[in-house]
C-alpha cells in the first residue's frame, strides 16, 4: 500500500515549482490532493482537485477551507508553500515591494494556518508543513524584504509548534537552499557573482521528496525543522 493512501492533502502554490512537485509526490504516495494557486482553473480528476485562490485575501482563504471541507474533505496534510521572491538592495526596495513580499510569504501562511489548523486540532491529528528558505535563518545581501518575510514565517512556525504541542498535530518547517525554479529567471544567477549556478541548485523534486518523507512518518514522529541544500 502507498504510504499516504486514503489521506487528504492540500498544497498551496501548486501551479509550478516546489508546489507542483510536492502535489505530484503526495499524489504518487496515494493522497487525494487539492492543488491551490491563483492561476489554476477549477477542475478535478483522479486523485486531485484544483481550486484558484488569492491566499493573501482572508475571505478567499475562508471560502477555500469551506470548499475543501465540502468537497475532498478536511485535509490531514497541508503544505503551505505559496510565496514569492525578491532580490534587491535595501535602497532599491520600495515599500510596496516589501509589503507584497510579506503578504505573499507571511500573511498568506498565517491565513492558511488559521483556516486549517483548528480542524486538525479538533481531529487530534494532522501534518502542517511550511516551506521556508535558507533565508529564514541566515541573512544575505539583497534579501531585505524576502528574508524579513521568511524569518517571520519561521517565527510563526515556532509559535505554532508551541501552541499545538500535545494536540496530535505535527508542524514542520522545511528550509531549502537555492532551488532551480522560474523564480530565478529575472536574476540570471549563472552570470551573477556570489550565486550558485542553476545546475548546482536543488531541484523542486528534491524538496518535494523531503516533504513527502516528513508527512509519511509514523504518527508518533515529529520532525520540527528540516534543512536541506545542494551538496
Amino acid at each position: 500500500m502507498t504510504p499516504l493512501a486514503g489521506r487528504v492533502a492540500l498544497v498551496t502554490g501548486a501551479s509550478r515549482g516546489i508546489g507542483a512537485a510536492t502535489a505530484a509526490a503526495l499524489s504518487a504516495a496515494g493522497a487525494q490532493v487539492t492543488r491551490v494557486a491563483r492561476t489554476l482553473s477549477p477542475s478535478s480528476g483522479a486523485g486531485y482537485t484544483d481550486i484558484p485562490c488569492d491566499l493573501t485575501d482572508p475571505d478567499q482563504v475562508a471560502s477555500l477551507a469551506e470548499r475543501v471541507a465540502a468537497g475532498p474533505g478536511k485535509p490531514e496534510i497541508v503544505v503551505s508553500n505559496a510565496g514569492g521572491f525578491l532580490l534587491k538592495p535595501l535602497e532599491a526596495t520600495t515599500p510596496a515591494e516589501f509589503e507584497r513580499q510579506t503578504a505573499g510569504n507571511l500573511r498568506s501562511a498565517f491565513l492558511v494556518a488559521r483556516a486549517f489548523l483548528p480542524a486538525m486540532r479538533a481531529a487530534g491529528r494532522g501534518s502542517f508543513v511550511s516551506v521556508g528558505s535558507v533565508a529564514d535563518h541566515a541573512g544575505f545581501p539583497e534579501n531585505a524584504a524576502y528574508a524579513a518575510s521568511k524569518y517571520g514565517l519561521r517565527g510563526l512556525h515556532e509559535t505554532l509548534v508551541a501552541e499545538f504541542r500535545g494536540s496530535g498535530v505535527r508542524l514542520t518547517l522545511v528550509s531549502p537552499g537555492p532551488v532551480d525554479t522560474t523564480i530565478w529567471d529575472p536574476f540570471d544567477p549563472d552570470h551573477r557573482a556570489g550565486f550558485p549556478p542553476r545546475a548546482a541548485m536543488l531541484r523542486p523534486g528534491d524538496v518535494a521528496d523531503a516533504i513527502a518523507f516528513v508527512v509519511s512518518r509514523p504518527l508518533h514522529v515529529h520532525i520540527d525543522w528540516l534543512r536541506l541544500g545542494p551538496a
